[in-house]
């Protein structure tokens, strides 16, 4: 019974493009692509950008952090030249609004690496690195995967 329950639950895979993956959910439906940083602490850190046709949300940026980050500290990623502030909880990081998760992902699409920054709860500052290559096919592959 247990693994069937884990395999109902487990995300289907859509696609491997290089270092990203798209994925889909079905309950609640939801596809989505994803990364783990080439360059950081790692542990259970990740960035993603998502699909949710039942909230009418597609292309949302979201990223777990590598630490635990201070109250007082901005989440800032980085793309190039470009930079974004992202609203953050203690561990997690998104865009603000819908205009700055297209501007994130239109600057996915021609950039070769992002990075996210921010300041650990012990004060240290962190950076995770995320390579792009493959990023912009499973972006596309995650969007198409939840018509």
């Amino acid at each position: 019974m247990i693994a069937l329950l884990l395999a109902v639950a487990a995300p289907q895979a859509i696609g491997i493009h290089q270092r990203w993956g798209a994925f889909r959910d079905e309950a609640p439906k939801r596809c989505y692509a994803i990364s783990r940083p080439v360059r950081g602490r790692g542990g259970a850190s990740f960035a993603s950008v998502g699909n949710w046709p039942g909230a009418g949300a597609r292309g949302q940026v979201h990223v777990r952090l590598s630490r635990v980050r201070s109250d007082r500290a901005r989440v800032v990623l980085a793309i190039g030249e470009r930079r974004f502030e992202l609203k953050a909880g203690r561990v997690d990081a998104w865009s603000p609004d819908t205009a700055t998760d297209r501007a994130i992902v239109a600057a996915m699409r021609g950039g070769r690496s992002m990075s996210i920054e921010s300041v650990a709860e012990n004060g240290a500052p962190f950076v995770d690195v995320y390579a792009l290559a493959g990023a912009a096919t499973a972006i596309d592959a995650a969007r198409l995967g939840c018509l």
